[in-house]
């Protein structure tokens, strides 16, 4: 009532008239037929502005804010990614995944300038010195850094800090990063990498070192230093493209240009995205060359990719190079190029490149692959025999590529390929002290000594390609094998650009985030995974938050159950991704479990592998270790020789009914460090078929053509003995592609 009172009407009126009149007009002259009394219209107007004005003052409904992502993400027009990356140090290994990390520490990766004082002392041109000034200095700080970052190890880090202080406070007024370069080439020195300082490569590797360092401390000097660098480039490309000293660049720009996009959704800067396009046309086509179709070209030379054209490429040249080809292209520029295709896809957004990624993986295991995940390449590809090498390099860099695609297209079918080769190719290629390696491993290797000669680079590695040691093969890997452990934890969970968290690979651990309207999330990851079935997340949370909880369903798990305290969840399964979407709550609890099944995998000329959930089987050797040195530049090495039989097949009736034919044991396990014959948690038992036709060729285990593929069921019989198989990464020598006998 008081609302319409004559005098209130009167202050009113007087305050709005001089405002209203004019639409009053408007709206008179707009509806001449029938006329309308202008008193009328005016005081209608006023109470409409009136009612308006309480309405607006009155408590409305609140519209629920949506959630956003609390981490960095794609700035147009760079397309979005689902899986946001979290800072270095967000994430923690628990269990035995932090023994390994404090193994490294304790190992090689902490100590590596005391071992190898030669390469990465103070001598490294890095740190400003006159010696090796190119990839393997830098090869060791990309896994240094993110190392004792996630450990929170002050030691590490101060082990670290020389090598980004130099290369921060020594940038030229041109931009350029790295080591001086010298005014006339520097004699060679053995064992040392002195020319070439002005080669873009390795300046690559830094630049994942510097993403990283800042990462985890959000200093800003990084992207004052990245600018500058990135605006030299852009400025020196056309004139010194990227493989203008060695094709090593072209071959690896997809880091380059991983690099140049991250610091754009940081800064915006258009010129980054100008760089971006230049470094994809000076870039070596991976994509073509993925979807090239075969052809009968073969090359004579082992090392034909030295020769390729430079930039601007060959076209016709370059149509003939295909995957296929033995001897192949680099298997490290391979395991680096797979990325490359998906790093640019963010700004192309054409979805062939992910199917020509996807053709290429599959190529690679048709024609060089192996059971652990990987591909025979020592160095150039080499066919799918399971005696061919794999580089650890390889396995390092080709890691690296899948978490970078996992992230961009959030696609399970590269997570389930990432655990697969870590699970079963990573663990077993350096010492359990992680003070050595092997060069090169393969999925049948029985006897690692310097008579080996299965690989391409035998004699310039003098034989020690497959033993264990600090400098044995190629020195490459004792500096690049350290970023593998590390960014594989940095990989376990990932932020949603929704407010949500994703767990796309499994192992113990933990990660504290940001969710939701902006709740604090702590989870806890307790699992026996790889080895065990069951993962369990239990959560912490400031407050209740609503947001959605992704988990990976690995394609070999055809049951997944999942459960949310104690209740089966409702999730939205897709891709291979359920999403649990709803208000959480602290004490909540997840529980995931991935059945596993036994299965068969058939490789070179028929031979067979066992395979359960992630994991692949090999056969359980013992062995006895021998020290070697021959005072040459490989130093000392250790060799391993069997001490139990190794030359067995399957039988075919065997593989016809695992359910009935093997008998799959659980190891009492305490979730202690489990990479070894003595502390392997599962293991499998069965009938092998003894194979004495099956001998040594040099310390390697050839197929012989004399091997029998059927015998008598009496002989079958005879010949058949207990055997026991354990996981890949947990042998040292092993056979894991079977010969398979059949029954007469």
């Amino acid at each position: 009532m008081l609302l319409y009172s004559h005098s209130y009407f009167e202050l009113v009126e007087a305050f709005l008239t001089p405002l209203l009149r004019p639409w009053c007009q408007c709206l008179i002259l707009s509806h001449l037929s029938p006329p309308i009394d202008p008193l009328y219209m005016k005081k209608s107007a006023i109470v409409l502005v009136i009612a308006l004005a309480v309405s607006a003052c009155s408590p409305q409904p609140k519209e629920e804010a949506k959630p956003a992502a609390h981490y960095l993400t794609n700035r147009a027009p760079l397309i979005s990614t689902p899986y946001l990356e979290l800072p270095i140090g967000s994430i923690k290994p628990e269990g035995w995944l932090e023994d390994q990390l404090r193994r490294m520490a304790s190992g090689l990766t902490g100590h590596l300038d005391e071992v190898y004082p030669e390469v990465v002392g103070p001598r490294n041109g890095w740190l400003g010195g006159d010696g090796d000034g190119w990839e393997r200095g830098p090869y060791w700080i990309d896994g240094l850094v993110p190392l004792a970052y996630i450990l929170d190890d002050e030691q590490l880090k101060q082990k670290a800090q020389p090598w980004i202080e130099w290369t921060l406070n020594n940038q030229a007024e041109s931009g350029y990063l790295g080591p001086i370069p010298f005014e006339t080439e520097p004699e060679p020195e053995p064992g040392l990498q002195r020319g070439r300082r002005e080669d873009w490569w390795p300046k690559m590797v830094m630049l994942k070192v510097l993403q990283q360092y800042y990462q985890a401390t959000q200093d800003e000097r990084v992207i004052t230093a990245l600018t500058k660098y990135f605006h030299f480039q852009l400025k020196e490309l056309p004139n010194r493209p990227l493989d203008f000293m060695s094709f090593w660049a072209n071959r690896r720009a997809g880091d380059n240009l991983l690099v140049v996009y991250w610091l754009y959704n940081i800064t915006g800067d258009e010129k980054l995205l100008e760089l971006g396009e230049l470094i994809q046309r000076q870039t070596f086509p991976w994509q073509t060359i993925y979807t090239n179709p075969e052809n009968e070209l073969q090359y004579e030379n082992i090392h034909f990719y030295n020769e390729i054209k430079s930039y601007p490429f060959d076209s016709a040249e370059i149509s003939k190079i295909t995957l296929s080809k033995v001897p192949g292209l680099h298997t490290v520029n391979v395991a680096q190029g797979l990325k490359q295709p998906i790093v640019y896809f963010q700004k192309s957004g054409k979805t062939d490149a992910i199917a020509a990624v996807k053709k290429a993986l599959a190529d690679l295991q048709t024609y060089h692959g192996q059971p652990q995940g990987m591909y025979g390449g020592d160095e150039p590809l080499h066919g799918n025999n399971p005696v061919q090498g794999i580089e650890l390099c390889s396995i390092a860099e080709e890691m690296y590529s899948l978490e970078t695609i996992l992230k961009i297209t959030g696609d399970m079918e590269f997570a389930d390929l990432l655990e697969k080769i870590t699970y079963n190719a990573l663990p077993t290629q350096a010492s359990d002290d992680y003070t050595s390696r092997q060069y090169f491993q393969a999925a049948n290797q029985v006897e690692l000594t310097d008579k080996l000669e299965t690989s391409y680079e035998t004699e310039n590695h003098g034989g020690t390609d497959f033993v264990y040691g600090l400098l044995s093969g190629f020195p490459c890997c004792t500096t690049n094998m350290h970023q593998s452990w590390p960014k594989f934890v940095q990989n376990l969970f990932y932020a949603t650009p929704d407010g949500g968290v994703a767990a796309l690979l499994y192992a113990p651990s933990s990660v504290e985030l940001t969710v939701g309207q902006g709740a604090k999330l702590k989870i806890k990851e307790t699992t026996g995974f790889p080895f065990r079935e069951t993962v369990q997340f239990d959560l912490e949370l400031t407050e209740d938050a609503a947001f959605p909880f992704h988990l990976r369903i690995p394609a070999w798990s055809k049951k997944a159950e999942i459960k949310v305290n104690g209740e089966t969840a409702q999730a939205s399964i897709q891709n291979q991704v359920a999403i649990i979407n709803r208000t959480w709550k602290s004490g909540d609890q997840i529980t995931l479990t991935l059945p596993m099944e036994l299965k068969t995998s058939t490789w070179y000329k028929s031979m067979v592998s066992i395979e359960r959930g992630p994991l692949v089987y090999s056969l359980k050797i013992q062995d006895e270790e021998k020290t070697k040195d021959r005072n040459d530049r490989f130093k000392p090495f250790t060799e391993v020789y069997p001490t139990s039989e190794w030359n067995f097949g399957l039988a075919s009736t065997t593989l016809s009914d695992l359910a009935n034919s093997i008998e799959l044991v659980e190891n009492e396990w305490d979730g202690s460090y489990p990479w070894n014959l003595e502390n392997a948690p599962i293991e499998l038992r069965l009938q092998g078929v003894q194979l004495p036709e099956w001998k040594l060729v040099k310390s390697a285990p050839q197929l012989s053509e004399n091997l029998p593929s059927k015998l008598a069921s009496s002989e079958l019989t005879k010949r058949q003995k207990a055997i026991t198989l354990i996981p890949y990464g947990c042998t040292t020598l092993r056979i894991t592609e079977f010969p398979v006998v059949g029954i007469e």
